[in-house]
């Protein structure tokens, strides 16, 4: 275990004006709080803080963020508590503990929709102060490099979270060498077969290239040093988890995967890196399809480097990184690298900092604009689902017409892009125009695409967009238009309920009335009344009873149980339900004149989308006459007007309905038969054949009653409308197999 004085002296070795008198305090204070605690190796507890603390030291990170690191588990595991780290050691590291301990309580894989939740939190806890993640991940690392003295389920249960979470997180902050150690642990213990597997595989192929990365990297060090250029050149196969990814993704053996080997070449300046490219290529043949330019592109982590593959010495496949030491910094440590802190601003004690190698856009950046995007709201499984894919993907880098630069993942398209841009041109995209041409939206974007959005003012976003789209916040902003339209639907249709309501108990309808009965509505807005109304799941009577004077109400049920007396029926206006259903629905009018003012389309989504309009068992086909019935918390249900369920339903959820059949578009619809049959061979496939031969379809066939003789089944059919269900009704008739047929109205 490292001693007191050996972490103090790593520190002040980067970081001369460190605070030693804190260190010193935190260490002793850690080491008497865990006391006699210890880990599942036998170790004392404290062994573990104290090897995350030596983690951070080599990430070069100031005195606060090595006391926190120290400290991080004593609230969690001992009495300690956030007012006493606050007294001892200041609020600033506090915040730091405490937010450390949050996250410790949060156990990611768990149930799904648990694990979303709690990679919220995490998120949003570690966006508030950059250095709550580095602490957490170099846990992590600790953690994964003890596992083995894990139980076998444990241990596959943190590599799978470390696979899927922290070490993708590690290689968004740019921190690669801490992400591919992670990995390869993670791989290691939670697929040992397939580590040991290419363990294997790559040991009998290091044998038989005894000296190849050697020889490799004095013939590049070789060619620079020719042509006049000072470079360092560090060659390695590439590490296990990595090659067993690309096979994986490329479904090919590890014979078959060629370029096992990587070289990275860290010249002086920018200007050396595209000079050592063009020798390297002109003295071995470069791999078409492989150059990258992530120095005048960054990544959106900040990672810049020239990358090639050539055929080199011994005809080997060799993966080229060029770059300075600058960018090699950056590229190993990442946001670390920078010492970017709270709300991303530089504090002291990181060299890479204070010689100004921070970059266009920081890390950090991105994982702010990750919590902002979660924040709004959303489902927390499709936000863990689409940060995840943000995780993994490689990117893409596309230009907008004034040259501004856009990064996206692979596979992603003009929508994409249109909401990357801005929110609102999302929303109000039309089309895109990409390198010239008007192309699809669908189109998946290539590097150095230079994409026009083409919007138009009162477009909504299609639902179906969010198929099509890759990246989170697209995805979320669709489907919060999406909600957003759909309650505006339920608004208007709870309206248009309560006005009619209002009028049958003699009241003018007005917006101010049902404000004065709000606080008996549990509603907070008169929008919210409307789409609850709409929903089904606010009864209109008690917004009735909320909004009219009980007397009034009183007065005019009185009246209309006066012998004599009935309710008025009014001239009625149509309104369409939606296209994919062919019904449209209408409400009581103030009278003939205003019929045509009236005739007005309700834009309501049907039946197989989100909008619940269904109809009931028994079905109704058009030519049949039908009501609407608003139901609690299932939206419109249709029935045909016999059917014996309808008295089931208050009048005042009546909804009058008629067909609006679209003729470009024909559709079935549902009826239901019973019919009574010869128990013969062959009488089911006459029958079958013909409805199929009437043009009819068989949904579903179930048989009721059997006797010796005869059969009773009940046969659900679709159909165009009712003279179609008619025609099959006597064709079946016509069978001398069939004894009835009869409807069935539920």
């Amino acid at each position: 275990m490292m001693r007191q004085y050996e972490l103090v002296e790593r520190v002040l070795a980067y970081d001369p004006s460190a605070n030693e008198a804190l260190l010193n305090r935190a260490y002793v204070y850690a080491m008497k709080a865990h006391g006699n605690q210890q880990r599942a190796s036998g170790d004392l507890y404290f062994s573990h803080p104290l090897e995350v603390a030596a983690i951070l030291t080599e990430l070069k990170l100031d005195d606060a963020t090595i006391a926190s690191a120290l400290l991080h588990d004593v609230i969690e595991d001992t009495d300690v508590t956030r007012a006493e780290i606050d007294q001892k050691f200041g609020e600033e590291i506090g915040t730091l503990v405490e937010g450390l301990t949050k996250i410790k309580k949060l156990d990611l894989v768990t149930k799904k929709a648990e694990q979303a939740e709690n990679f919220r939190k995490l998120l949003v806890a570690i966006s508030s102060d950059i250095r709550v993640l580095l602490i957490k991940l170099a846990d992590r690392l600790h953690n994964m490099r003890t596992l083995g003295h894990m139980k076998l389920e444990s241990r596959r249960r943190i590599s799978e979270e470390t696979l899927e979470i922290y070490a993708p997180l590690a290689g968004r902050m740019g921190m690669q060498g801490m992400r591919e150690e992670l990995e390869a642990l993670a791989f290691k213990w939670g697929y040992p077969e397939a580590y040991q597997a290419v363990v294997d595989k790559l040991t009998d192929i290091h044998s038989r290239n005894v000296g190849l990365v050697e020889e490799i990297a004095a013939a590049l060090q070789g060619k620079l040093a020719g042509a006049g250029l000072e470079a360092e050149v560090y060659g390695r196969e590439k590490k296990a988890f990595s090659i067993w990814r690309k096979m994986e993704n490329r479904q090919i053996s590890l014979e078959q995967l060629s370029d096992i080997y990587g070289f990275r070449v860290v010249v002086p300046t920018v200007d050396a890196c595209y000079r050592a490219l063009g020798s390297i290529h002109s003295a071995w043949r470069a791999v078409p399809g492989r150059f990258k330019d992530y120095i005048s592109t960054p990544k959106q982590n900040n990672y810049q480097s020239l990358h090639t593959t050539i055929v080199g010495p011994r005809h080997q496949r060799v993966e080229l990184q060029i770059r300075t030491a600058e960018m090699h910094t950056i590229a190993e440590y990442g946001v670390a690298a920078h010492a970017l802190y709270k709300d991303g601003i530089a504090t002291a004690g990181n060299g890479a900092a204070t010689n100004g190698a921070l970059a266009k856009e920081n890390p950090y950046i991105w994982l702010r604009r990750l919590v902002d995007t979660l924040l709004e709201g959303d489902n927390p499984e499709e936000f863990l689902e689409h940060t995840k894919l943000e995780l993994f993907q490689d990117q893409v880098f596309c230009f907008t017409p004034k040259g501004r630069l856009i990064a996206l993942p692979r596979g992603a398209t003009p929508i994409d892009f249109a909401y990357a841009v801005h929110t609102d041109i999302g929303n109000s995209c039309v089309g895109a125009i990409i390198n010239g041409r008007q192309m699809p939206l669908a189109t998946q974007l290539r590097n150095g695409d230079e994409v026009e959005v083409l919007t138009a003012k009162g477009q909504a976003p299609p639902a179906a967009w969010e198929r099509i789209a890759v990246t989170g916040k697209a995805r979320s902003a669709i489907r919060r238009a999406a909600r957003e339209a759909l309650r505006k639907q339920y608004s208007e249709l709870g309206r248009r309920l309560l006005v009619s309501a209002f009028r049958r108990v003699g009241q003018d309808y007005s917006d101010d009335k049902i404000k004065m009965g709000m606080h008996r509505l549990t509603q907070k807005t008169i929008e919210d009344v409307f789409a609850a109304v709409g929903r089904g799941e606010l009864p209109i009577n008690d917004v009735l009873r909320a909004a009219v004077p009980e007397a009034e109400l009183a007065k005019h049920m009185a009246a209309r149980r006066r012998p004599g007396l009935q309710r008025s029926q009014g001239e009625d206006g149509w309104f369409n339900i939606t296209k994919g259903i062919g019904l449209k629905f209408r409400w009581p009018g103030s009278g003939s004149k205003d019929r045509q003012a009236q005739h007005q389309v309700l834009p309501i989504r049907g039946l197989r989308n989100d909008v619940p309009v269904s109809f009931e068992e028994g079905g109704a086909v058009p030519g049949d006459r039908i009501v609407g019935v608003l139901t609690e918390g299932e939206g419109i249900r249709i029935f045909q007007i016999h059917s014996p369920r309808l008295k089931d339903y208050e009048h005042e959820r009546w909804i009058d309905v008629t067909w609006d059949l679209n003729v470009d578009m024909p559709e079935r619809f549902p009826a239901k038969l019973s019919v009574t049959a010869l128990n013969e061979p062959g009488t089911l496939a006459q029958i079958a054949q013909l409805i199929g031969e009437a043009g009819g379809n068989i949904d579903n066939l179930r048989m009721v009653r059997r006797a010796p003789d005869f059969t009773e089944m009940a046969i659900e059919v679709e159909v165009w409308d009712l003279d179609h269900l008619t025609r099959i009704i006597s064709g079946l008739k016509g069978k001398s197999v069939v004894n009835k047929v009869e409807r069935i109205f539920a």
